[in-house]
């Protein structure tokens, strides 16, 4: 299990899948996306789904997913997501009593009770008093995490200090010149 906290969107897209009988069914799905802005969201669910999906599709919603944390499963078989809700205890300074602060989450496993085992797995390495209050499966198809070297616009950083670019582009002009004479 890994996880990993980040802005997280729910997508959903629209568009006509080729069914098991040879048919065309118009079909909605749902997704998440790591992004920072809508706009974002929507650039990455579109290259993603370019990949998957032959024809046309729309997107139909984007929004602003109900948590920041997700657990990844290890599993190969863990194929569905489920939305947690974890309680967290905590002591009120003024008044000395106890409090719960909900915490939603997102976690990927094959069945409700892999889920409750993996979220064990690990909320059980932390020191915080928590408690399980809510599990339940999600429409979701998948997760897509952003990699920000992936993207088309985005180059690998230079890590060449300027100035050996200039002294090559010196070294280049004065062999050219020599050439020339």
């Amino acid at each position: 299990m890994r996880s990993r906290t980040a802005e997280w969107f729910e997508t959903k897209i629209r568009y006509e899948k080729l069914m098991e009988d040879g048919m065309q069914k118009k079909t909605t799905e749902a997704y998440v996306v790591d992004a920072l802005t809508f706009t974002e969201a929507e650039e990455t669910i579109t290259e993603e789904m370019t990949a998957y999906i032959t024809g046309d599709f729309v997107i139909t919603d984007i929004k602003k997913a109900p948590y920041k944390e997700i657990f990844f499963s290890d599993n190969p078989s863990d194929d569905k997501w489920y939305k947690v809700k974890l309680q967290f205890i905590i002591i009120d300074e003024k008044t000395s009593k106890e409090k719960l602060s909900a915490v939603n989450l997102l976690v990927q496993s094959n069945t409700l009770q892999n889920a409750v085992k993996n979220v064990e797995e690990v909320m059980n390495t932390g020191m915080q008093d928590w408690k399980l209050a809510q599990v339940a499966e999600t429409a979701l198809m998948d997760v897509f995490e952003h990699d920000g070297m992936v993207k088309k616009n985005m180059k690998e950083p230079d890590d060449r200090p300027e100035y050996e670019d200039a002294l090559n582009a010196e070294l280049q002009q004065s062999q050219e010149n020599s050439v020339e004479e």
